[in-house]
């Protein structure tokens, strides 16, 4: 799976039931202040353009979420944005693909700049505030991260409010504040039962706080109703492993070497490095436009 998937694949359908600690209901980002306290709009991508100029960008804009998110040709992505600009100056969703883009590539003052700019036209879009989010994460800022993702759960018009739960606890998990983390996963499982990401990160959790028979559980419930992945898979077997619970361990280790045998987890297996890899900071999901759906 390329990086550039890894930014579209975050919701993922399974259905579950699972004890969490706490109340997840009290647990959200209502800890975190908004970054925006106005009377909160549509997001754009679910409001119809205001002219031709507008409806000419949006269909650039379109081509370059395509090129960037489908084939992850960057420049051609960056040209298509330019173009929307072109089209229409100051078009917010051009500078938030612009954003994503030079996120990607390592440009982090572009970055800011681009996002910066989206935000100053649409303070209010929980699109543009989940991505800065994820930027802001990445760049270190925990607590301005967290209030961008918090004001992208405020927006009562935002569909994917899982997306800012997902991402607020990835960025917990990566400060090493792993109880506010299982919170905001089992948030997300809250409003989205269906949630396979939410319940990969439960049981990763779970395993890191050395619960191993909980991990081991969890991932049991996720293969029932989600075909396996490299990371799931090696999480069950080092789950099994610490268990004791040699079956299962083969049983996981051949599916490595047959099902993933190109993946970096069974680079590990065949290493003998039988850890969790660090948190890469990838951001699934972190800036995923509605269109073009995937």
């Amino acid at each position: 799976m390329t990086r550039f998937v890894r930014l579209l694949c975050l919701i993922v359908p399974v259905l579950c039931a699972c004890n969490t600690t706490g109340d997840p209901a009290s647990s959200d980002l209502s800890d975190a202040a908004p970054s925006y306290t106005g009377t909160f709009p549509r997001p754009l991508s679910d409001t119809p353009p205001a002219d031709k100029e507008e409806a000419d960008a949006r269909v650039h804009t379109q081509v370059g979420q395509e090129y960037f998110f489908s084939f992850g040709h960057t420049d051609a992505a960056l040209d298509a944005a330019k173009a929307a600009l072109k089209k229409k100056p100051g078009y917010p969703p051009a500078y938030h693909l612009m954003g994503l883009i030079y996120m990607e590539l390592k440009q982090n003052a572009l970055a800011d700049d681009s996002f910066r700019q989206a935000l100053s036209a649409a303070p209010g879009d929980p699109d543009f505030n989940n991505s800065y989010g994820w930027f802001l994460c990445s760049q270190g800022k925990l607590s301005e991260a967290l209030s961008r993702f918090a004001t992208a759960v405020a927006n009562p018009y935002y569909h994917y409010k899982t997306r800012p739960y997902i991402n607020a606890g990835l960025c917990l998990l990566e400060n090493g504040a792993v109880d506010r983390a299982e919170s905001q996963f089992a948030r997300a499982l809250e409003v989205a039962p269906s949630n396979g990401e939410a319940l990969y990160r439960l049981s990763e959790v779970a395993y890191r706080r050395g619960n191993y028979r909980r991990a081991h559980d969890i991932l049991i419930q996720y293969h029932q109703r989600f075909d396996p992945s490299a990371r799931s898979v090696w999480l069950g077997l080092l789950a099994a492993r610490r268990l004791g619970e040699r079956h299962a361990e083969a049983s996981y280790t051949e599916q490595l070497r047959g099902r993933f045998s190109d993946s970096r987890e069974n680079v590990l297996m065949m290493q003998g490095k039988y850890g969790l890899p660090r948190q890469t900071g990838n951001g699934p999901d972190a800036g995923k436009p509605k269109a073009p759906s995937k």
